[in-house]
């Protein structure tokens, strides 16, 4: 009872008269075995604390299922922390500049792009401020904005002050699959997520917390254009801000993101579909849409956030489990086997990149393809043969020693 009251004042901002005062224990909001919980803010009146993943204005809630629970189990970025600990300073440069170069490749590629050397230099510079310690604030969002696009008129001086749409290939209003909250509310909504985005100290998995502001931003949609880069910044800038990570180094999360791109869709449809069945569209014609929203906007405050928060963390794993680590190994078997080859035949530095990163991403072996591109360049096939004895040479004594 004591919660219902809280609850009712909180949502009718008016408090409630002629009942007696609450006593006893504090009861928490959320129960915390059933829920994911944030910190502790109590209120006297009711004896309720207040222990929501943001606040009484703003609280998506993530239920504290399962699969959830053994990720965190996982103690993701403490294996990433040990895991880069054990790099040398030359293999955690390479680490630093794949990982960066991946995940610039990675967020284009989910949005079905092939990134413009303009557009990569610009995404690249954006990754270059998650390490960063700026607090996050409308002028902070729209600096990285200008830099996550690169026509000069989809650059933004403000958050949005209009309304936009998300739109598939169909004609009209069908075509309509997702519409942000009205202008009106969106500050006030940004100006939330900000404030948890910037309580860094809540004591919120930083994970946890990434994909919350990550997904909570690009459902606001405070820009015309460039809210998916920047939001899968954004999460890479709250993973960041809790300094468990090297400087400079990101998780590749886009590269495992586009390996489960329709499970991606499928979270992001989790919000946007009941939030697009509130607003009624009528096409004008074939560019406007008049959009009038029918329903309560408290849908854009509080949300279900758990398939959200569990692809955030699967993600991260798989970044760091499959991506990272497999690079990394990549890299150190790259070097040991270009050495072993370069001291036993001659051969140019081009060429002899080529020729084994065509081995080891061939099960070891040169791929015929490969052979006649060295063929051509004038390489005789003995010379071939050779480097292909040191590569089989070299890795059969790396898998028993590794």
């Amino acid at each position: 009872m004591r919660q219902i009251c809280y609850l009712w004042e909180l949502t009718n901002g008016q408090p409630l008269e002629g009942l007696p005062a609450a006593a006893g224990a504090y009861s928490p909001l959320f129960d915390p075995e059933k829920f994911v919980t944030g910190p502790s803010h109590r209120n006297a009146r009711w004896r309720v604390d207040f222990n929501g993943l943001g606040s009484p204005s703003y609280c998506p809630t993530v239920r504290h299922t399962p699969e959830i629970q053994a990720l965190l189990d996982k103690n993701i970025l403490g294996s990433a922390s040990q895991f880069i600990a054990g790099l040398d300073k030359t293999a955690l440069d390479r680490a630093v500049q794949w990982a960066d170069l991946s995940e610039t490749q990675g967020s284009f590629v989910i949005e079905n792009e092939l990134p413009t050397s303009s557009k990569a230099e610009a995404f690249a510079a954006l990754l270059a401020r998650a390490n960063a310690p700026e607090r996050m604030t409308e002028d902070y969002l729209v600096a990285l904005q200008n830099l996550a696009v690169s026509n000069p008129l989809d650059k933004a001086v403000q958050f949005r002050s209009g309304q936009n749409w998300l739109r598939n290939a169909l004609p009209g209003a069908l075509g309509v699959t997702y519409l942000p909250p009205e202008p009106s509310l969106m500050m006030s909504l940004m100006d939330e997520i900000m404030t948890l985005a910037n309580n860094t100290k809540s004591g919120i998995d930083p994970l946890i917390l990434g994909s919350l502001v990550s997904f909570g931003f690009v459902f606001a949609h405070p820009f015309m254009d460039g809210n998916g880069r920047l939001a899968r910044f954004l999460f890479h800038k709250l993973v960041c801000s809790h300094g468990v990570l090297p400087n400079g180094l990101v998780l590749p999360v886009s590269v495992a993101m586009k390996r489960h791109e329709e499970r991606y869709l499928y979270v992001l449809q989790t919000f946007s579909k009941p939030a697009r069945a509130l607003w009624q569209v009528t096409a004008i014609d074939d560019v406007r849409v008049d959009a009038v929203f029918k329903g309560d906007p408290e849908i854009y405050r509080y949300w279900d956030a758990t398939d959200c928060v569990a692809f955030g963390l699967q993600m991260a794993s798989e970044a760091l489990e499959r991506d990272l680590r497999d690079e990394s190994v990549f890299l150190h078997r790259f070097d040991l086997v270009y050495k072993a080859v370069n001291d036993a035949v001659d051969m140019n530095n081009n060429d002899l990149v080529l020729l084994v990163r065509s081995c080891l991403q061939n099960e070891g072996k040169l791929s015929i393809n490969r052979q006649k591109q060295l063929t051509a360049n004038g390489h005789p096939a003995g010379l071939l043969a050779q480097a292909q004895q040191v590569v089989t040479a070299t890795l059969e004594y790396l898998n028993v020693h590794s």
